[in-house]
C-alpha cells in the first residue's frame, strides 16, 4: 500500500466514516477508532463537532492544506449569499475536484497528481494547477498522448460514481464542461457534509 493510500484511508480512520464512499475503505470492516485495540469516541464538544465538519470537507477534496482552505473561506464569506453554499461552489470549482467528478481519476488524490503531472486540458490550453478555479463554460479534456492511461481509462468504466448534472461530460472523447457551481444538495457526497459547521468554525 503507497503512503498516498494509508494517509486516505487514515482520514477515514480517524473521522470514522467511510469519507469517498469506496469499497476498500477499512471502515467497512471495522468501525472502531484507530489503534490496535480501537478508541471509545467520547462526545464531541460544540468547537469539536465544528473542527470535524472542516476536516472532513478538507479531506474528502484530498486533504486540501489549511492556508488553502482558510482562503476558500475567506472567498465564499466575501461573496454574497450563503457562505456554506458559497464554500461548496468554490470546492467544487477546484480543478481537481472536476477531474474527480469526470471520473477521469479514481480518487482526489488521483486527481490532483492528474493535474499536475500536466494531463489536462482547460480551454485547449495545459494547466498543472489543482486548486485552479474553473469557471462557468469551461471545457476541461485528457491531452492526446494520455487518454490511453490505464488510471483514465479504468476510472471512467468504473461504475463506482455517476457524473453530476453539473458537469456535461463525453466519455469517449475524455471531454468535459463545467456547466455552473453546485448547491449542497446537488453534490453526490457519500457522507453528510455540513458547511454551515465550518462557517461556525471560522466565525468563532
Amino acid at each position: 500500500m503507497t503512503k498516498r493510500a494509508e494517509s486516505k484511508y487514515k482520514i477515514n480512520r480517524r473521522l470514522g466514516v467511510n469519507l469517498w464512499g469506496r469499497a476498500k475503505s477499512p471502515v467497512n470492516k471495522r468501525e472502531g477508532g484507530p489503534g490496535q485495540h480501537g478508541q471509545r469516541r467520547k462526545k464531541l464538544s460544540d468547537y469539536g463537532v465544528q473542527l470535524q465538519a472542516k476536516q472532513k470537507l478538507k479531506g474528502y477534496y484530498g486533504n486540501i492544506g489549511e492556508r488553502a482552505f482558510r482562503k476558500l473561506y475567506v472567498e465564499a464569506s466575501r461573496r454574497k449569499g450563503d457562505t456554506g453554499e458559497n464554500l461548496i461552489g468554490l470546492l467544487e470549482r477546484r480543478l481537481d475536484a472536476v477531474i474527480y467528478r469526470t471520473k477521469l481519476a479514481p480518487t482526489p488524490f488521483a486527481a490532483r497528481q492528474f493535474v499536475s503531472h500536466g494531463h489536462v486540458l482547460v480551454n485547449g490550453k495545459r494547466l498543472n494547477i489543482p486548486s485552479y478555479q474553473v469557471r462557468d463554460g469551461d471545457e476541461i479534456e485528457v491531452r492526446s498522448r494520455s487518454k490511453q492511461l490505464a488510471i483514465v481509462l479504468e476510472s471512467v468504466a468504473s461504475g463506482e460514481r455517476d457524473v453530476p448534472e453539473y458537469i456535461e461530460f463525453d466519455a469517449k472523447a475524455l471531454k468535459g464542461r463545467f456547466v455552473r457551481a453546485p448547491k449542497l444538495a446537488d453534490v453526490p457526497y457519500p457522507v453528510q457534509m455540513e458547511p454551515n459547521l465550518v462557517v461556525e468554525f471560522y466565525s468563532r
